[in-house]
Formats: structure tokens, sequence, C-alpha cells
């Protein structure tokens, strides 16, 4: 009985691993193709020139890909796209923080569990409430993105905000002011994947403490 057991059970635990580690890259991907962008937003720039080569009208034809993903903007938005990253100055890269990192990975396994979507937690709570519980503050950001397992098409995402009328991803990831950030991904019950991303001028979302030269 327990040889049945063990053999049931030894698949299991190294899937679990499997998936465990699958994580564990891909937010760290994650995080690494944010920074490449952050760096040279002109070399990303070049990247999405290629990407838009592969629409047809608003379905995007991704190498390998026959079935296709729909847009909501098309191509419109990734010219848009290019046009920020030509204008945008470098950025020096985020910094992984634990505690945004624990909310995030919280966050992307409530809603994958759930099925859900958006910023505010099953409880009513936002990112800032969410980074508090791990001792945190509140000045934090968050973006998400569904539906993909890999890190370049998860900051692909972000970065285009295919029909996020105030592109509030590509801003987050843009913002200057912002030094750290957490991820968390996981698999997601309605859209197969999902990854979190909190960013903070501080490592724990506390407020930044400005320093006054003394008037003499």
């Amino acid at each position: 009985m327990s040889y049945r057991v063990l053999a049931i059970c030894a698949p299991l635990l190294s899937l679990f691993a499997a998936t465990a580690l699958h994580a564990q890259t891909l937010e760290d991907s994650v995080l690494a193709q944010i920074n490449a962008a952050r760096a040279n937003p002109r070399a990303y720039a070049e990247k999405l020139r290629e990407y838009r080569s592969y629409f047809d009208g608003a379905v995007v034809y991704l190498p390998g890909d026959y079935n296709g993903i729909l847009t909501r903007e098309g191509t419109v938005v990734v010219d848009e796209t290019i046009a920020f990253l030509e204008r945008q100055e470098p950025l020096p890269p985020l910094t992984q923080a634990e505690i945004l990192a624990l909310t995030a990975v919280d966050f992307s396994r409530e809603q994958g569990a759930l099925g859900a979507r958006g910023h505010r937690g099953a409880d009513g709570s936002d990112p800032g409430i969410r980074v508090k519980r791990h001792g945190g503050d509140i000045f934090v950001g968050e973006a998400i993105a569904y539906g993909f397992d890999n890190a370049e098409e998860v900051v692909r995402q972000m970065i285009v905000d295919d029909g996020v009328p105030d592109r509030g991803h590509r801003r987050l990831l843009f913002d200057a002011k912002l030094k750290f950030a957490g991820i968390g991904c996981g698999p997601h019950s309605k859209m197969e994947h999902i990854c979190v991303v909190n960013v903070s001028a501080t490592k724990d979302g506390r407020p930044v403490r400005l320093r006054y030269a003394l008037q003499r």
C-alpha cells in the first residue's frame, strides 16, 4: 500500500517542484526584461518594430502561433509605444525587494485560485494594504499581466498596455522615482497565467525620507 502511495506522490512532488522552479525562473526573467527595457528603451523599441511586423489587422501572429492573439488597438498602440520609448531616457535597474515580492506572490496565488482580475483583492484590499500586511507601507504601484508564462510576453503586455487608456502599467515601469520591485507569477484558473509586479521608491513601500541641507 505504501509503495502505491509513493508511486503516486513522487511524480506529483516532481511536478510541484518543477512548477515552483519555473515560477522562480519566470519571476527572475520578468525582472531582467523590465530592467533591460529601462536601461535601453530604444533597443526595446526596435524589438517592438519586429513585433509589429507580425500583425494582420488587430490580430498578431507570433512565430509558431497559428491561432493568433486578438488585440484591442492593433498596431496603433504599438506605434505609440515605440514613439514613447524613443523619447524615454535610460533608467537604473529595479532592485528585487522581499516584502514587495511576498505581496506579489500572495496576490498572484489569490487571483489565480479565484480566477479574478484587477487590482482589488477579494477582501477589498488594494496593493498598499497588501504590502502593509507584510510589514511595509502603502506607497506602492502594481502592474499585472494575464495569459502568458513567458517573460518577454509578460513584459511586452505591460509596456504596450493595449486596451489600458492611461497606460498605467507602462508609466509604472518607466517611472524614474521607483527603485524596487517584487514579482509573483503562477497559474490562473481562467486566464492560464498571471504575473504581478509590485514597485516602490523604497524596498518596503514606506515613504522616501527627504534630507534637507541645514541653513546657516
